[in-house]
């Protein structure tokens, strides 16, 4: 087996998952991973670490906080 089309695919994996390709690209890389069981699996991989990061990297205020950045910010601008 050629390494050749995973490697095309691997450079367009990013781009894939951004949905930033031209119609071209996007229909060589959906084609090719409908066929790819390897290209596949580092899809979903890359797709549930994307969706991880999007959801751990989201923190909640801690109460009271929106109210005292309001408050720092009136007391900068009467200065």
């Amino acid at each position: 087996m050629t390494r050749e089309p995973c490697d095309r695919c691997e450079e367009l994996l990013q781009d894939f998952l951004d949905r930033t390709l031209t119609d071209a690209e996007w229909r060589e890389a959906e084609t090719h991973l409908s066929g790819c069981d390897y290209c596949s699996r580092r899809y979903r991989f890359e797709e549930s670490l994307r969706k991880y990061v999007k959801t751990s990297a989201v923190e909640r205020m801690p109460p009271g906080l929106m109210s005292k950045l309001d408050e720092l910010r009136g007391l900068d601008a009467t200065a």
